[in-house]
């Protein structure tokens, strides 16, 4: 294998086990408290770690198979079976993802009106549509023979196999992602665009308080009103911060490997195989990512991993002080 090949190797190795430990923890967080499992976001968040957990042990190690071997892993059927469940995981990932935008949109925007807007059955409904969506398309392409096996990405994925309906390929792959990527895109960016106005427009009513406070309290010590800015300061960056974070990793995982995949619609333009993978490896990354994205770094999620290894640590440090026989 050359240079790049092996990095390639290393960065689809440590992606898995990233995406195995922490998607595992966030399902072992779900199990572990109860309060997890009572909010509505929840059930997007358990299907997200779930399609997540399945692309990890399912699709990402077929495809380092296929990056060493540079060969087809398998049959074709098997191969086939293994693009249906990348297309099927992947999309529902998407959407997962643009639920999750709009719950909190709705929960930011009408905070009073959320527990009655927003209820189990009515987020059952929406992850109902997700996989509608995702198996219609992911059905389709493996009914219509537009799966199987792609060197470019060293994987089963979408794939003009027969070469004899290019046409009909063409529209089926810029509808896919129309409906899938840009379409969750524009549902993040509105959605979280307008939670950060509120954010800042609570920040700013919250600074002009904080302000006449300040300056009611002449006596106040500077350091103290030195401190009272600049958590005004935080609380405007923490904002903008993570609605960044969301957006941002979703184009920066995404984006290269649909535009990609666009492009590879032109036969005349020519794309360099490892491009191809490395794109491939940009979107098994989001799998790795969503995690601390939408959970882990919560201070829920935090103080029920810290409960969890507090548990397990406990009867081992009771077991080393006790009494010697």
């Amino acid at each position: 294998m050359a240079a790049v090949e092996v990095l390639l190797f290393v960065l689809m190795l440590v992606i898995i086990v990233v995406s195995l430990l922490s998607n595992g923890v966030v399902l072992i967080c779900f199990l572990y408290n109860p309060q997890i499992r009572k909010q509505v976001p929840c059930v997007f968040t358990l299907n997200l770690t779930f399609c997540n957990l399945l692309l990890t042990v399912s699709n990402m190690p077929l495809t380092l198979v296929g990056l060493v071997n540079k060969a087809q892993p398998g049959s074709d059927t098997f191969c086939q079976l293994v693009g249906f469940s990348e297309t099927f995981l992947t999309t529902n990932s998407m959407l997962s993802m643009a639920a999750l935008s709009i719950d909190r949109w709705i929960a930011v925007v009408f905070p009073l009106r959320y527990h009655s807007r927003i209820r189990h059955r009515d987020a059952a409904l929406v992850l109902g549509y997700t996989w509608i969506h995702s198996m219609s398309f992911s059905t389709a392409a493996a009914c219509l023979s537009w799966v199987g096996y792609r060197p470019l990405y060293a994987s089963c994925t979408l794939s003009d196999v027969t070469d004899n309906s290019q046409t009909p390929f063409v529209v089926f792959t810029v509808v896919f992602h129309s409906l899938t990527f840009l379409l969750s895109f524009l549902v993040l960016c509105v959605t979280y665009l307008k939670v950060l106005k509120v954010a800042r427009f609570h920040c700013r009513r919250i600074d002009v308080i904080t302000m006449q406070t300040l300056v009611l309290l002449v006596d106040i010590h500077p350091s103290v009103r030195e401190r009272c800015l600049e958590e005004q300061k935080r609380r405007r960056q923490r904002a903008t911060r993570k609605i960044s974070t969301f957006i941002g990793t979703f184009m920066v995982c995404f984006a290269p490997y649909v535009i990609t995949r666009i492009v590879e619609l032109f036969p005349s333009v020519p794309i360099d195989h490892r491009w191809g993978v490395v794109s491939k490896c940009l979107a098994y990354s989001k799998a790795a990512c969503d995690p601390f994205v939408y959970s882990l770094l919560r201070n829920q999620y935090k103080k029920t991993c810290g409960d969890i290894i507090n548990r397990l640590l406990k009867p081992s440090s009771m077991n080393a002080s006790g009494p010697a026989d």
